[in-house]
């Protein structure tokens, strides 16, 4: 199962925002107002949070169960329990073995699989939507009764071993992950979601058992689909499925980071030098998140980007090189990335903060705005036409927000940001304090 913040919730984490929801009792189930014309939200009385997102003539249904506990909850001596659980949902309930889960999911020609984030975990499925109580039905019996032996937790042990291995194989992902853990330096956030080698080895299987009861709560879950489906029968069926989940409050108190760490270099044998460079940013609800999206494209984010233009295309001096940004509860992060042969890594460096100077001195043009503006609202509605990403963008506002921001809204806050607002951000983000840079390769 993935262990980042894929593709499918990348358009939640930047651009979520905070909404208002309006609730009113009706008939034992709490009603939010509805989101747009085809979200409709429910709020059941033992606390799960049901949203759907009507396509009519979809012929598959999306199916995602958002549970708000991450990477970032866990004690240090524990790091990676979030990960590790993820993992051993799927292996087996009183019902169903791990192969009856995979066949059964292949017998409908669907799809199921799992992430996790530092503040959530997401289980989901994709298929056809005259399945739809089937996939419901699957995914309430994993996350309510899977067994998690002491049997599947020494051998996925090993599978996360090697996992941690891969990834340490990837210097560029190395990179990345020691500049989150520099920014965030001593807290759950700079901690890789997969954990560390040393406390994926003293796991043990009531620590997962324990995490799983305490946690896994109706309060702090999400369940969403986006499909030809009708919002009530999605109630009913979603209550009977998880029925059993308890129902006690399962968040974990949080705090916000505070120290930011120094530079890094690591000496690596690979081909390239991979540069990681950033500094802290805006937290998920912040009101300048859209005016820092367009920054970020502008920066580094996009084929038009300065960034692109000036180190790529004009230069030739590195394949790969972006900026990003993202976005938690109470802080934030932006990066850039950029990998370049040794001889060139020294110019790529100074190239990227010369071009953070320019940007921090001088600001972005009229054009610039246009088309970040443009880049970043058509590519959110295209990205919508998938099913997967529509249930996406319902459970993952939901689960970090406790609330939906309307597509229509979500696009008139883009189109409204203006010079003023791009300046006080790049002032407050960018000019704010000294970039962290993390190189690992060969000396340069």
């Amino acid at each position: 199962m993935a262990t980042v913040e894929t593709a499918v919730v990348a358009v939640v984490a930047a651009t979520a925002t905070a909404a208002a929801a309006v609730i009113a009792e009706h008939s034992g189930v709490a009603k939010a107002s509805s989101t747009s014309v085809t979200d409709r939200i429910s709020r059941l009385d033992n606390g799960l949070t049901i949203a759907t997102d009507r396509v009519h003539g979809a012929r598959s249904v999306a199916i995602g169960v958002w549970v708000g506990v991450g990477s970032r909850d866990e004690r240090p001596e524990q790091a990676g329990v979030s990960h590790f659980l993820e993992h051993l949902l799927f292996k087996g309930t009183p019902t169903r073995s791990a192969t009856d889960i995979s066949r059964s999911v292949d017998r409908v020609g669907g799809d199921i699989n799992a992430f996790t984030a530092k503040e959530y975990t997401s289980y989901y499925c994709r298929l056809p939507s005259r399945h739809t109580a089937f996939g419901l039905e699957l995914l309430g019996d994993v996350l309510t009764h899977s067994e998690l032996t002491d049997k599947d937790v020494e051998s996925e042990r090993q599978v996360i071993l090697e996992e941690l291995a891969m990834d340490d194989d990837a210097p560029d992902d190395v990179a990345l992950r020691t500049l989150t853990q520099q920014l965030f330096a001593g807290h759950g956030l700079g901690r890789d979601t997969a954990g560390e080698r040393e406390t994926v080895r003293s796991i043990t299987a009531d620590d997962v058992r324990s995490f799983f009861g305490a946690h896994y709560t109706t309060p702090v879950t999400v369940v969403a689909l986006a499909g030809d489906v009708d919002h009530d029968d999605v109630v009913d069926a979603v209550q009977s499925a998880f029925a059993d989940m308890p129902t006690t409050d399962g968040h974990i108190p949080r705090s916000a980071p505070a120290a930011v760490g120094e530079n890094v270099d690591i000496d690596d044998d690979s081909e390239q030098v991979h540069l990681a460079i950033g500094g802290r940013s805006l937290r998920r609800d912040h009101p300048d998140r859209e005016a820092l999206d367009v920054v970020n494209h502008v920066f580094g984010g996009g084929l038009s980007s300065r960034l692109f233009d000036e180190i790529r295309e004009r230069r030739g001096l590195a394949y790969s090189v972006y900026s990003a940004t993202s976005a938690y509860a109470d802080a934030g992060a932006w990066s850039v990335y950029a990998g370049a042969m040794p001889e060139h890594a020294g110019e790529v460096h100074g190239l990227v903060l010369s071009e953070l100077e320019r940007l921090v001195d001088g600001g972005i043009t009229d054009e610039e705005l246009a088309i970040a503006v443009g880049y970043l609202t058509g590519a959110y509605e295209m990205g919508l036409e998938d099913t997967g990403a529509r249930m996406s963008r319902l459970g993952g506002m939901l689960v970090t927000l406790g609330s939906v921001r309307s597509v229509e809204d979500q696009l008139a806050r883009w189109e409204s940001v203006r010079r003023d607002d791009v300046q006080r951000v790049i002032r407050d983000v960018y000019g704010a304090a000294a970039p962290v840079t993390v190189a690992v390769g060969p000396e340069y």
